[in-house]
């Protein structure tokens, strides 16, 4: 008996045993898949590839600042390599810094000096800085190595012209013609150059081409419109300049030159409205705000034209014209004083201007100042008998319709509208970095998916917290004050959040590695992953959530941010020609997982309806987003979304009622995509 008890006993311990030993053995397998990735972290400074990657994917979803700081990394391990120098010049190209991105590219070149895209880029920041000699000697070495890039001679007979470097952009524009004889761009540059030479005829010629090639290029219309307004052809100058603000509604010469066309056919209304719109696109433009108020004198609006004048004043101080024009509003509107303080300022200048001294003595007569009064008047006097200095001339209804230089200053012009010294067009640079990336969005783009996030964010003004019950065991488990939130509108990160993040996820891989508990490491995995996905670091992240999955494969969470962070990934790897079409499948699958995991998330299904609808699967989007706003019935993404899928599909209708109802719980950017449907 005693010894059956023993062994009984014995057989206990040793099962006993055995289940710790299984229990230590499943611990330590989790804990060697996660000790690779703890120690990325460390490792990521020398594997310089990846950091690149990471790098080129933050560039890719607008995160300049967060690029750079890869890109810094990179270049700290290995500096001898061209492309982190160049990755980091784009990046502070799309920041605006030419000479940083000037700088970087040099750099770069100096590395490998094969690559035409870094000439290119170099040249680009060198146009923005005005030197187009430099410039054009970048587009030399781009064009020796890719002859063929019709982009790069198109910019650098740009740069020629704007050289005044007439023959030689001639001679680029002849070799042009001969190999892209089909290429608009060239005869209406080849008639711009005819018209910097004075060859009226000659440009209206290679106009007439370039239009026959290409009738909706806005800048040959441009073009066209100077040749009108050089001869006062003042009706064909409106109607060609109202095609070129169809094709480009965004240029502010042509509201300006169309203003003063429409001004000289007795169009006022129109002049203004011109105007209007192009201090709207252009607040501080000079000859938009001086010409409103001219015209605004002219129709009675006396107040408004003096803010006008106000403004040109407060730019330019030592703007005579603007001053007097001031001075008489002043006057018109019973300011006395403020008057005699313009025109006194006007005459210190001109002392002979004997049409300021005749109307402030008038002021000084109203303001009972006689002495003053009487001292100009004889001033007055005096000019008048002297012929040197002429009588002041009436101005009939034709001398009105004149204009003056913008340089020129001529007090017996104060009154005529204002035209630039010299009319130039606004031409745009062929490249593939043309225009800034982050203002590429356009109407019909998607509000994106919901991701993890440490801190809330506000949607517009809306703001609005999304909540999912596995979210909230979460941050209950491991209580901290970065608790995990789902956003909807991630943006990018400055330098001080960037570094707040990779300081946070060196403690996680630090409190992962030193915990010994699985049930306190899944939510520190969680976090870590948001922390990654927030840097960019997508491959990471996946790894993380695939890990969570392995010790947890309940979890919903897990399964659609790993669908999240792939579809993201997918969406990169593709623009960089990658095939994606399996990673889109395993994508799909984790969606399809998450959603029957947890079938009452609409967060979920608005995500999945994203991915949907970035493969264009219209009809299941709809289904999707539909399904989620019968969950959540007052989520407005959902709605925005479904509006543009269903304006997209064709449904305009539908479309515009969802944006309706998207713009009333919020989202008040749905408003301005309604009012492009509509037209």
């Amino acid at each position: 008996m005693g010894g059956k008890g023993t062994s009984s006993r014995g057989r206990c311990a040793q099962s006993a045993s055995q289940e710790k030993s299984s229990a230590l053995f499943r611990w330590l397998l989790l804990f060697f898949c996660l000790m690779p990735i703890a120690a990325q972290q460390t490792r990521a400074q020398y594997n310089v590839d990846r950091l690149i990657m990471i790098g080129r994917s933050a560039l890719y979803y607008e995160d300049y600042v967060l690029s750079i700081q890869y890109f810094n990394q990179a270049i700290t391990a290995k500096p001898f390599l061209y492309e982190p120098w160049f990755f980091r010049g784009v990046a502070k190209y799309y920041l605006d810094d030419y000479v940083g991105a000037e700088s970087d590219c040099t750099e770069a070149i100096s590395r490998n000096p094969y690559i035409t895209g870094m000439y290119e880029l170099r040249g680009l920041c060198r146009i923005r800085q005005k030197k187009y000699d430099d410039a054009i000697s970048d587009y030399d070495m781009s064009i020796k190595y890719n002859p063929t890039s019709r982009g790069l001679w198109y910019n650098r007979v740009l740069c020629r012209i704007e050289n005044k470097d007439y023959d030689r952009a001639n001679a680029d524009l002849d070799t042009m013609m001969t190999r892209w004889s089909d290429y608009s761009k060239i005869y209406s540059l080849k008639a711009e150059v005819c018209l910097q030479q004075k060859d009226t005829l000659g440009g209206a010629q290679y106009l007439d081409k370039s239009l026959e090639k290409d009738p909706y290029d806005g800048e040959t219309w441009m073009v066209r419109a100077m040749i009108s307004l050089s001869r006062k052809q003042w009706r064909d100058a409106d109607e060609q300049l109202s095609k070129a603000i169809h094709l480009k509604p965004n240029t502010v010469g042509n509201y300006v030159n169309r203003a003063l066309a429409r001004y000289n056919i007795n169009n006022i209304r129109g002049a203004m409205a011109d105007y209007d719109k192009a201090i709207e696109i252009d607040p501080n433009n000079f000859l938009a705000h001086y010409n409103r108020g001219q015209l605004r004198v002219q129709v009675g609006d006396d107040n408004r034209a003096i803010t006008d004048f106000d403004f040109i004043i407060q730019h330019e101080p030592k703007n005579f014209m603007a001053i007097f024009n001031r001075a008489l509003l002043l006057d018109r509107t019973g300011d006395l004083r403020g008057a005699i303080r313009d025109y006194t300022t006007v005459i210190n200048q001109f002392p002979n201007f004997w049409t300021g001294l005749h109307y402030r003595a008038q002021c000084y007569r109203r303001l009972g100042m006689t002495a003053r009064a009487e001292q100009d008047e004889f001033r007055i006097f005096q000019a008048q008998n002297n012929k040197h200095f002429g009588i002041q001339q009436r101005w009939s209804a034709s001398k009105t319709r004149e204009v003056r230089k913008q340089s020129e200053i001529d007090m017996d012009k104060y009154n005529q509208m204002v035209v630039a010294d010299e009319q130039t067009v606004e031409h745009e640079y062929s490249s593939e970095y043309r225009g800034k990336v982050q203002n590429r969005k356009t109407d019909d783009e998607l509000m994106p998916m919901f991701v993890l996030a440490f801190g809330q964010a506000a949607n517009g003004i809306r703001s609005y917290t999304a909540f999912d019950p596995e979210l909230e065991k979460i941050n209950t488990l491991k209580k901290s004050d970065d608790n995990l939130y789902l956003v909807c509108n991630r943006g990018s990160l400055t330098e001080e959040q960037s570094n707040r993040y990779f300081a946070l996820i060196d403690k996680l891989c630090d409190d992962i590695a030193a915990s010994t508990d699985i049930n306190l490491v899944r939510p520190l995995l969680m976090k870590r992953a948001a922390a990654y996905l927030q840097t960019q670091n997508l491959d990471d992240a996946i790894n993380d959530f695939t890990t969570y999955i392995s010790s947890d494969s309940t979890s919903a969470m897990a399964f659609w941010q790993r669908a999240v962070c792939q579809s993201m990934m997918n969406d990169f790897n593709a623009s960089q020609g990658i095939d994606v079409k399996l990673k889109t499948a395993r994508t799909l699958d984790d969606f399809n997982q998450a959603a029957r995991l947890n079938p009452n998330s609409a967060f979920i299904l608005y995500d999945r309806a994203n991915f949907y609808a970035s493969r264009k699967d219209y009809a299941h989007a709809i289904d999707d987003y539909t399904e989620a706003l019968r969950i959540d019935p007052n989520l407005a993404e959902a709605y925005y979304n479904r509006g543009i899928v269903r304006q997209l599909s064709g449904n305009t209708n539908g479309g515009i009622a969802d944006l309706s109802k998207a713009g009333e719980l919020g989202l008040f950017d749905a408003y301005s995509v309604i009012r492009k449907y509509r037209k």
